[in-house]
Protein backbone atom coordinates (compact mmCIF):
# COMPACT_ATOMS: atom_id res chain seq x y z
CA UNK A 1 0.00 0.00 0.00
CA UNK A 2 1.43 3.44 -1.45
CA UNK A 3 2.09 5.18 1.91
CA UNK A 4 -0.12 9.02 1.67
CA UNK A 5 0.75 12.16 3.71
CA UNK A 6 -0.63 15.54 4.20
CA UNK A 7 0.34 19.30 5.61
CA UNK A 8 -0.13 17.56 9.35
CA UNK A 9 2.42 15.35 8.63
CA UNK A 10 4.51 17.88 6.75
CA UNK A 11 7.10 20.68 8.63
CA UNK A 12 7.86 23.68 6.67
CA UNK A 13 9.91 24.57 9.21
CA UNK A 14 12.53 22.33 8.09
CA UNK A 15 13.11 25.09 5.54
CA UNK A 16 13.49 27.43 7.81
CA UNK A 17 16.91 29.29 7.67
CA UNK A 18 17.68 27.28 4.29
CA UNK A 19 17.54 28.87 0.86
CA UNK A 20 16.06 26.96 -2.70
CA UNK A 21 17.58 27.26 -5.75
CA UNK A 22 14.90 26.36 -8.82
CA UNK A 23 17.14 26.17 -11.97
CA UNK A 24 14.44 26.55 -14.28
CA UNK A 25 11.67 28.76 -15.22
CA UNK A 26 9.54 26.51 -17.28
CA UNK A 27 6.03 25.14 -16.59
CA UNK A 28 7.17 23.69 -13.24
CA UNK A 29 9.91 25.81 -12.17
CA UNK A 30 7.60 28.90 -12.13
CA UNK A 31 4.98 27.22 -10.24
CA UNK A 32 7.30 25.79 -7.88
CA UNK A 33 9.41 28.82 -6.70
CA UNK A 34 6.26 31.26 -6.54
CA UNK A 35 4.36 29.08 -4.54
CA UNK A 36 7.55 27.70 -1.66
CA UNK A 37 8.13 31.98 -2.10
CA UNK A 38 4.30 32.35 -1.03
CA UNK A 39 5.02 29.61 1.47
CA UNK A 40 7.72 31.80 3.39
CA UNK A 41 10.68 30.10 1.66
CA UNK A 42 13.79 31.87 0.66
CA UNK A 43 13.77 31.09 -3.05
CA UNK A 44 16.44 32.49 -6.17
CA UNK A 45 15.92 31.66 -9.01
CA UNK A 46 19.33 29.81 -11.78
CA UNK A 47 18.67 30.86 -15.21
CA UNK A 48 20.80 31.26 -18.33
CA UNK A 49 22.05 34.46 -19.63
CA UNK A 50 19.45 36.13 -21.31
CA UNK A 51 16.95 33.60 -21.13
CA UNK A 52 13.07 34.68 -21.90
CA UNK A 53 11.85 34.15 -17.67
CA UNK A 54 14.00 36.03 -15.69
CA UNK A 55 12.19 39.21 -16.13
CA UNK A 56 8.72 37.26 -15.18
CA UNK A 57 10.83 35.99 -12.40
CA UNK A 58 12.25 39.24 -11.19
CA UNK A 59 7.85 40.89 -11.56
CA UNK A 60 7.23 38.49 -9.54
CA UNK A 61 10.33 39.68 -6.64
CA UNK A 62 12.19 36.13 -7.17
CA UNK A 63 16.42 36.92 -7.09
CA UNK A 64 17.41 35.87 -10.19
CA UNK A 65 20.67 34.56 -10.78
CA UNK A 66 22.81 32.65 -12.88
CA UNK A 67 22.93 28.86 -12.79
CA UNK A 68 26.21 28.54 -10.93
CA UNK A 69 25.49 31.44 -8.35
CA UNK A 70 21.91 30.29 -7.52
CA UNK A 71 23.39 26.48 -7.10
CA UNK A 72 26.03 28.07 -4.86
CA UNK A 73 23.46 29.76 -2.85
CA UNK A 74 20.97 26.94 -2.90
CA UNK A 75 21.03 24.15 0.00
CA UNK A 76 18.40 22.98 -1.82
CA UNK A 77 19.00 22.63 -5.57
CA UNK A 78 15.82 21.90 -7.56
CA UNK A 79 16.71 20.71 -11.07
CA UNK A 80 14.01 21.75 -13.19
CA UNK A 81 14.87 21.56 -16.92
CA UNK A 82 14.55 19.22 -19.86
CA UNK A 83 15.87 15.70 -18.90
CA UNK A 84 18.01 15.85 -22.38
CA UNK A 85 19.81 18.44 -20.68
CA UNK A 86 19.27 18.01 -17.26
CA UNK A 87 22.94 15.82 -17.28
CA UNK A 88 25.33 18.33 -18.56
CA UNK A 89 24.03 21.57 -16.84
CA UNK A 90 24.68 19.45 -13.79
CA UNK A 91 28.08 18.71 -13.98
CA UNK A 92 29.18 22.00 -15.71
CA UNK A 93 26.98 24.49 -13.65
CA UNK A 94 25.65 22.51 -10.31
CA UNK A 95 28.11 19.78 -8.77
CA UNK A 96 30.91 21.87 -8.62
CA UNK A 97 28.83 24.02 -6.05
CA UNK A 98 27.26 21.65 -3.82
CA UNK A 99 28.28 21.79 -0.32
CA UNK A 100 28.32 19.13 2.13
CA UNK A 101 24.46 18.36 3.30
CA UNK A 102 23.17 19.74 0.49
CA UNK A 103 19.88 18.48 -1.03
CA UNK A 104 19.71 17.73 -4.84
CA UNK A 105 16.01 17.69 -5.55
CA UNK A 106 13.94 16.36 -8.71
CA UNK A 107 10.47 16.30 -10.18
CA UNK A 108 11.28 13.32 -12.25
CA UNK A 109 13.53 10.56 -11.68
CA UNK A 110 15.47 9.79 -15.22
CA UNK A 111 18.77 11.46 -14.96
CA UNK A 112 19.28 9.88 -11.35
CA UNK A 113 17.54 6.43 -11.86
CA UNK A 114 19.59 5.49 -15.46
CA UNK A 115 22.68 6.73 -13.67
CA UNK A 116 22.89 10.27 -15.97
CA UNK A 117 23.54 12.05 -13.04
CA UNK A 118 26.22 10.42 -10.04
CA UNK A 119 25.53 12.49 -7.29
CA UNK A 120 28.51 12.60 -4.82
CA UNK A 121 27.71 10.99 -1.27
CA UNK A 122 27.75 14.00 1.09
CA UNK A 123 24.27 14.90 -0.27
CA UNK A 124 20.69 14.53 -0.16
CA UNK A 125 19.20 13.16 -2.90
CA UNK A 126 15.26 13.57 -3.17
CA UNK A 127 12.40 13.89 -5.53
CA UNK A 128 9.08 15.87 -5.93
CA UNK A 129 6.81 15.30 -8.36
CA UNK A 130 3.25 17.15 -8.49
CA UNK A 131 1.14 15.13 -10.52
CA UNK A 132 -0.41 17.69 -12.80
CA UNK A 133 1.01 20.39 -15.42
CA UNK A 134 2.76 24.05 -13.58
CA UNK A 135 -0.22 26.39 -14.19
CA UNK A 136 -2.18 23.95 -12.59
CA UNK A 137 0.40 23.38 -9.73
CA UNK A 138 0.25 26.90 -9.50
CA UNK A 139 -3.86 27.80 -10.15
CA UNK A 140 -4.44 25.08 -7.49
CA UNK A 141 -2.05 26.92 -4.83
CA UNK A 142 -3.62 30.29 -5.47
CA UNK A 143 -6.79 29.09 -4.53
CA UNK A 144 -6.35 27.35 -1.43
CA UNK A 145 -5.54 24.05 -3.08
CA UNK A 146 -3.01 21.60 -4.26
CA UNK A 147 -1.97 19.03 -6.62
CA UNK A 148 -1.19 15.66 -5.38
CA UNK A 149 2.27 14.95 -5.62
CA UNK A 150 4.92 11.77 -5.53
CA UNK A 151 8.13 12.11 -3.08
CA UNK A 152 10.99 9.81 -3.25
CA UNK A 153 14.17 9.49 -0.98
CA UNK A 154 17.34 8.24 -3.39
CA UNK A 155 20.26 8.92 -1.03
CA UNK A 156 19.45 10.12 2.71
CA UNK A 157 23.21 11.78 3.85
CA UNK A 158 21.67 14.03 6.70
CA UNK A 159 19.04 11.66 8.01
CA UNK A 160 16.83 14.55 6.82
CA UNK A 161 15.96 13.81 3.03
CA UNK A 162 12.40 12.48 3.81
CA UNK A 163 11.59 15.56 6.05
CA UNK A 164 13.17 18.34 3.67
CA UNK A 165 10.92 16.08 1.03
CA UNK A 166 7.80 16.38 2.99
CA UNK A 167 8.58 20.06 3.66
CA UNK A 168 8.98 21.38 -0.04
CA UNK A 169 5.84 19.06 -1.15
CA UNK A 170 4.01 20.92 1.50
CA UNK A 171 5.37 24.04 0.49
CA UNK A 172 4.17 24.20 -3.13
CA UNK A 173 0.47 22.67 -2.29
CA UNK A 174 0.71 19.04 -2.49
CA UNK A 175 -0.09 18.45 1.61
CA UNK A 176 -3.34 19.87 0.66
CA UNK A 177 -3.89 17.16 -1.84
CA UNK A 178 -1.90 14.51 -0.68
CA UNK A 179 1.72 13.45 -0.91
CA UNK A 180 2.29 9.76 -2.04
CA UNK A 181 5.46 7.98 -1.41
CA UNK A 182 7.18 6.10 -4.07
CA UNK A 183 11.00 5.45 -5.34
CA UNK A 184 13.07 7.03 -8.23
CA UNK A 185 12.47 3.77 -9.96
CA UNK A 186 8.62 3.19 -9.79
CA UNK A 187 8.32 6.94 -11.40
CA UNK A 188 10.59 7.10 -13.88
CA UNK A 189 9.53 3.56 -15.43
CA UNK A 190 5.94 4.33 -15.08
CA UNK A 191 5.99 7.99 -16.02
CA UNK A 192 8.02 6.67 -19.70
CA UNK A 193 5.64 3.62 -20.23
CA UNK A 194 2.62 5.70 -19.08
CA UNK A 195 4.12 8.44 -22.19
CA UNK A 196 4.73 6.01 -24.43
CA UNK A 197 1.99 3.81 -24.73
CA UNK A 198 -0.77 4.99 -23.14
CA UNK A 199 -0.81 8.66 -22.87
CA UNK A 200 0.74 10.12 -25.89
CA UNK A 201 2.52 7.16 -28.05
CA UNK A 202 -0.65 4.88 -27.62
CA UNK A 203 -3.33 7.83 -27.91
CA UNK A 204 -2.47 9.93 -30.76
CA UNK A 205 -1.49 6.92 -32.78
CA UNK A 206 -4.67 5.16 -32.37
CA UNK A 207 -6.63 8.59 -32.93
CA UNK A 208 -4.78 9.14 -36.21
CA UNK A 209 -5.57 5.38 -37.53
CA UNK A 210 -9.09 5.73 -36.72
CA UNK A 211 -9.38 9.37 -38.68
CA UNK A 212 -7.27 7.41 -41.51
CA UNK A 213 -9.61 4.09 -41.68
CA UNK A 214 -12.81 6.61 -42.10
CA UNK A 215 -10.98 9.20 -44.70
CA UNK A 216 -9.58 5.65 -46.76
CA UNK A 217 -13.42 4.50 -46.49
CA UNK A 218 -14.64 7.52 -48.40
CA UNK A 219 -16.10 9.67 -45.28
CA UNK A 220 -15.38 13.13 -45.10
CA UNK A 221 -11.96 13.58 -43.01
CA UNK A 222 -14.05 16.83 -41.46
CA UNK A 223 -16.25 13.69 -39.90
CA UNK A 224 -13.24 11.45 -38.89
CA UNK A 225 -11.33 14.76 -37.27
CA UNK A 226 -14.81 15.00 -35.24
CA UNK A 227 -15.77 11.19 -34.49
CA UNK A 228 -11.88 10.22 -33.78
CA UNK A 229 -10.04 13.37 -32.40
CA UNK A 230 -12.10 16.21 -31.19
CA UNK A 231 -14.38 14.01 -29.10
CA UNK A 232 -11.38 12.32 -27.20
CA UNK A 233 -11.33 14.81 -24.77
CA UNK A 234 -15.34 14.91 -24.02
CA UNK A 235 -14.01 11.17 -22.84
CA UNK A 236 -11.22 11.54 -21.04
CA UNK A 237 -13.01 14.86 -19.20
CA UNK A 238 -15.01 12.14 -17.93
CA UNK A 239 -13.00 9.70 -17.32
CA UNK A 240 -10.76 12.10 -15.21
CA UNK A 241 -13.58 13.03 -13.25
CA UNK A 242 -15.65 9.87 -12.15
CA UNK A 243 -13.02 7.07 -13.90
CA UNK A 244 -14.54 4.78 -16.18
CA UNK A 245 -17.68 3.59 -14.46
CA UNK A 246 -18.51 7.87 -15.04
CA UNK A 247 -17.99 8.05 -18.75
CA UNK A 248 -19.92 4.97 -19.34
CA UNK A 249 -22.72 5.68 -16.74
CA UNK A 250 -22.64 9.40 -19.25
CA UNK A 251 -23.06 7.92 -22.88
CA UNK A 252 -25.37 6.43 -24.64
CA UNK A 253 -26.02 2.76 -24.14
CA UNK A 254 -25.47 2.03 -27.90
CA UNK A 255 -21.46 3.70 -27.22
CA UNK A 256 -21.04 1.82 -23.94
CA UNK A 257 -21.93 -1.68 -26.03
CA UNK A 258 -19.88 -0.73 -28.34
CA UNK A 259 -17.04 0.06 -25.84
CA UNK A 260 -17.64 -3.51 -24.49
CA UNK A 261 -17.67 -5.25 -28.31
CA UNK A 262 -14.57 -3.98 -30.03
CA UNK A 263 -12.33 -2.45 -27.36
CA UNK A 264 -10.83 -6.12 -26.58
CA UNK A 265 -10.53 -6.57 -30.83
CA UNK A 266 -8.54 -3.30 -30.46
CA UNK A 267 -6.39 -3.91 -27.91
CA UNK A 268 -5.12 -7.46 -28.69
CA UNK A 269 -2.87 -9.79 -26.73
CA UNK A 270 -0.50 -9.43 -29.39
CA UNK A 271 -0.61 -5.46 -28.24
CA UNK A 272 -0.16 -6.23 -24.86
CA UNK A 273 3.12 -8.50 -25.67
CA UNK A 274 4.44 -5.29 -27.51
CA UNK A 275 3.39 -2.83 -24.34
CA UNK A 276 5.38 -5.11 -22.22
CA UNK A 277 8.21 -4.61 -24.46
CA UNK A 278 8.21 -1.14 -24.41
CA UNK A 279 8.39 -1.64 -20.69
CA UNK A 280 11.36 -3.78 -20.70
CA UNK A 281 12.89 -1.34 -22.95
CA UNK A 282 12.06 1.34 -20.39
CA UNK A 283 13.62 -0.60 -17.82
CA UNK A 284 16.58 -2.20 -19.37
CA UNK A 285 17.40 1.47 -20.66
CA UNK A 286 17.35 0.46 -24.01
CA UNK A 287 15.12 3.94 -24.67
CA UNK A 288 17.04 6.62 -22.02
CA UNK A 289 20.19 5.30 -24.25
CA UNK A 290 18.34 6.00 -27.00
CA UNK A 291 17.09 9.23 -26.66
CA UNK A 292 20.35 10.29 -25.26
CA UNK A 293 22.11 9.48 -28.44
CA UNK A 294 19.59 11.33 -30.39
CA UNK A 295 19.98 14.13 -28.68
CA UNK A 296 23.82 14.19 -29.25
CA UNK A 297 23.54 13.67 -32.59
CA UNK A 298 21.24 16.90 -32.52
CA UNK A 299 18.12 15.27 -33.33
CA UNK A 300 18.26 14.72 -36.43
CA UNK A 301 18.23 11.29 -36.98
CA UNK A 302 14.78 10.71 -35.83
CA UNK A 303 13.37 13.29 -33.94
CA UNK A 304 12.92 16.50 -36.05
CA UNK A 305 12.41 14.29 -39.12
CA UNK A 306 9.32 12.39 -37.41
CA UNK A 307 7.79 16.08 -36.27
CA UNK A 308 7.74 17.21 -39.86
CA UNK A 309 6.38 14.47 -40.85
CA UNK A 310 3.65 14.27 -37.93
CA UNK A 311 3.04 18.29 -38.81
CA UNK A 312 2.10 17.16 -42.28
CA UNK A 313 -0.29 14.60 -41.64
CA UNK A 314 -3.77 15.63 -42.84
CA UNK A 315 -5.42 15.60 -40.23
CA UNK A 316 -3.84 18.54 -38.40
CA UNK A 317 -5.07 20.74 -41.94
CA UNK A 318 -8.10 19.51 -41.47
CA UNK A 319 -8.29 19.94 -37.46
CA UNK A 320 -7.03 23.76 -37.44
CA UNK A 321 -9.65 24.50 -39.64
CA UNK A 322 -12.24 23.20 -37.54
CA UNK A 323 -11.16 24.63 -34.07
CA UNK A 324 -11.65 27.53 -36.04
CA UNK A 325 -15.20 27.54 -35.71
CA UNK A 326 -14.78 26.83 -32.11
CA UNK A 327 -14.76 30.02 -29.91
CA UNK A 328 -14.52 28.76 -26.61
CA UNK A 329 -10.80 27.13 -27.97
CA UNK A 330 -9.40 30.79 -28.75
CA UNK A 331 -7.69 32.90 -26.62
Amino acid sequence: MIKKFYDTDCDLKVLDGKTVAIIGFGSQGHAHAMNLKDSGVNVVVGLREGSKHAKKAADYGLKVMSVEEAAKAGDLVMMLVPDELCADIYAAQVQPYMKDGDVLCFAHGLSIHFNLIKPQANIDVIMIAPKGPGHTVRSQYTEGKGVPSLIAVYQDYTGRAHDYALAYASGIGAGRAGILETTFREETETDLFGEQAVLCGGVTELMKAGFDTLVEAGYEPEMAYFECIHEMKLIVDLINSGGFGKMRYSISNTAEYGDYRTGRRLITEETRKEMKKVLREIQDGTFTSEWMTENKSGRCAKFLATRRLEAEHPLEQVGAELRQMMSWLKK
